[in-house]
């Protein structure tokens, strides 16, 4: 009886950490904090190696269309932001279900973060954290909605 509790325990905990990973991957509108507007749509995915990334596949805030990444550094610096990834190398964490151990890159000033995703069920929107420490602790967070 014990074995069949664990195995059903095993199976309901399995469906929800992959209906919050669902949850997360997809398109996203990010809104910049500052001016409150969508600004792009960001596609998260599951690439080959088991991490996940995130690329803009579309700059939606008039006029920017073909922004490219001034305050980027290195290889970076002067490419199109449309088509950049900007979520680089997150990891699923089923206990805390959200995304981490990753980078995030502000292409506003070119500097990358400790990011953090995870999907608020409440508001219907998916949180970003960039930090300056692995934690979380310092930064700040968007909220980011379905286009």
């Amino acid at each position: 009886m014990k074995r069949y509790f664990l195995l059903f325990s095993m199976v309901i905990m399995a469906t929800i950490c992959h209906g919050q990973i669902e949850k997360i991957v997809g398109e996203w509108c990010s809104i910049d904090d500052k001016i409150n507007e969508p600004v792009s749509i960001v596609k998260i995915f599951k690439a080959t190696n088991g991490k996940y990334y995130g690329k803009i596949v579309r700059i939606t805030y008039p006029g920017y269309e073909n922004a490219i990444c001034e305050k980027c550094k290195d290889e970076l610096h002067g490419k199109p932001m449309k088509g950049m990834t900007i979520i680089y190398d997150m990891v699923y964490d089923a206990e805390k279900q959200r995304l981490g151990g990753g980078k995030v890159l502000d292409p506003n000033n070119g500097k990358f973060y400790y990011g953090f995703i995870w999907y608020d069920a409440k508001k219907g929107k998916l949180i970003l954290r960039g930090s300056l420490d692995s934690h979380g602790i310092l930064g700040r967070s968007q909220e980011w909605q379905k286009p």
